[in-house]
């Protein structure tokens, strides 16, 4: 090194140094929310009493072209522990295909047993998902309003276990944690289990115990109507109206409860390309929800603690597109430094090494843990969740983009096939709602086979701090990209192995 260095070093160091900076921050945040969770893990919220006289509940179930889950919902729904003079169900129903005959000769069926279940059936798909709810809650009865999408199996304790915490008048909302139906199914399925494991069981349990503002999930949790008028009702503006519900009746100062220890089980999707979707509407859904509250939130006379935990909570998916620019500047600055014949520089990875990847794998094997998996079986799918989580980094990047310039989609649902044994899987079940075909795993594929060489300069080079990080990039991208193509080719007619 002659001690001067040339315009495109400095550009590549120095981006890449101001990458692995802000990255590292939101890595630290990981570390943080673990810890909040150990703080506040024993605040085990209880209700102040019981209600002497149970209120009317409406139980919404919102459908959308559902027809291999649909029956399996209503039928779960009714046998939920309530008295039938105070329970009401709406299944509202979007339906274009032959869930429209299934659902209504499953709530005849409910109907003709004394249960107070109606059918009602929208001709356009306003608002979505939104829209449904608001429609529905027009003609609801109930006092309180629970909400499950097609895919969640209600359990009977739902309501026994949720409905008393609203005699503090203050609560506006009761979440329950899902639970994964299909876990073992795939790779790709026990992957999903623990990314969602980690947001329920130490994001959520974390933020809701150490009062900063958590978020209703869309589903598995009931409302008090009263706090759905107030913060301005569904709103369909983003693809997320439960985020912008939760942060919205937050805001109006209302307060949520969640329950770690009631499970809702639920199928997380068995297909990459419905999984990458929705990833892509749950990142597009938040950058959006972001650019709509937090400007009101940073001005409000919050806690700091509060609007730093909102800040973070909304833009986390920006972290994608640091992650995408990292993704292509990565070798590049292998070489550069190499060149520049300093070793110290090699290791100026170790610590975005340690904020980010380890303080995922942490976060991941403590959710693990408190969820009650052995240690082997933790530690023996930890890269694979690392790598798909990076691997989606690209999925979620155009997801932030098309929010932060304002590119309007609709709601992509995400198809459910009542699968939860590999033997499941039929060639008739997987034609109608397939995803057609895009560019994004071609993207992938080629990130995939560029870490490829990044793993080759590492050795090379001797960039051996680094190599651990490369490769869960070089795993993530080659395994997204060639299972989203494996299964757009084959149109998922075979069970998948774990591949």
């Amino acid at each position: 090194m002659d001690g001067h260095l040339s315009g495109f070093e400095i550009f590549v160091l120095g981006t890449y140094g101001v990458l692995l900076v802000f990255l590292s921050i939101y890595g630290f945040h990981r570390y943080w929310l673990a810890y909040l969770y150990y703080r506040h893990k024993k605040d085990v919220p209880v209700p102040d009493r019981q209600f002497a006289d149970l209120p009317r509940v409406t139980i919404q179930l919102p459908t959308f072209n559902e027809m291999y889950v649909v029956e399996r919902l209503i039928d779960a729904t009714c046998q939920i522990r309530y008295p039938k003079d105070k329970l009401e169900i709406q299944v509202l129903d979007d339906s274009i295909d032959d869930t429209v005959h299934i659902a209504r000769a499953a709530v005849e069926k409910w109907r003709a047993q004394g249960y107070d279940i109606h059918y009602l059936h929208r001709t356009n798909r306003d608002g979505f998902k939104a829209g449904a709810l608001e429609e529905g809650l027009k003609v609801a009865s109930g006092e309180f309003v629970a909400v499950f999408d097609a895919d969640f199996v209600p359990q009977g304790e739902f309501l026994e276990r949720t409905i008393h915490f609203f005699t503090n008048e203050k609560i506006g909302m009761v979440q329950v944690r899902w639970d994964h139906l299909n876990r073992d199914f795939s790779l790709l399925t026990r992957a999903q289990s623990v990314l969602l494991d980690g947001h329920f069981i130490i994001e959520h349990t974390a933020r809701n115990r150490s009062g900063r503002f958590f978020n209703f999930n869309g589903t598995a949790g009931i409302w008090r109507r009263a706090t759905i008028v107030d913060a301005g009702g569904w709103q369909h503006d983003t693809l997320t109206e439960d985020l912008d519900l939760s942060y919205r009746a937050q805001l109006s100062g209302w307060k949520f409860v969640f329950l770690p220890d009631v499970l809702s089980p639920a199928e997380v999707p068995v297909e990459m390309n419905s999984f990458k979707s929705q990833q892509h509407r749950w990142a597009k859904g938040s950058i959006q929800t972001a650019k709509k509250l937090l400007p009101r939130i940073l001005k409000s006379s919050l806690p700091w603690s509060v609007k730093a935990e909102a800040t973070f909570h909304l833009t986390n998916n920006l972290a994608y597109l640091l992650m995408v620019v990292l993704c292509l500047i990565l070798p590049v600055s292998i070489v550069v430094r190499h060149g520049l014949r300093v070793p110290a520089l090699m290791y100026i990875d170790l610590p975005a090494f340690l904020l980010a990847s380890i303080s995922m794998a942490y976060f991941y094997y403590v959710c693990q843990r408190e969820a009650g998996v052995s240690r082997w079986e933790r530690l023996k799918y930890l890269p694979v969740v690392l790598s798909i989580g990076i691997g989606l980094c690209i999925n979620n990047a155009k997801a932030a983009i098309e929010a932060l310039f304002g590119h309007q989609s609709g709601f992509a649902r995400t198809p459910k096939y009542a699968v939860t044994d590999k033997g499941d899987i039929a060639w008739h079940k997987h034609t109608q709602y397939h995803r057609k075909k895009d560019w994004l795993p071609f993207l992938e594929l080629s990130l995939g086979l560029w870490f490829t060489y990044a793993v080759y300069l590492a050795i090379e080079y001797g960039a051996w701090v680094g190599l651990p990080f490369m490769v869960l990039f070089q795993f993530g991208f080659l395994y997204m990209a060639l299972l989203s193509l494996f299964q757009t080719r084959t149109r998922f007619a075979a069970a998948p192995s774990d591949i």
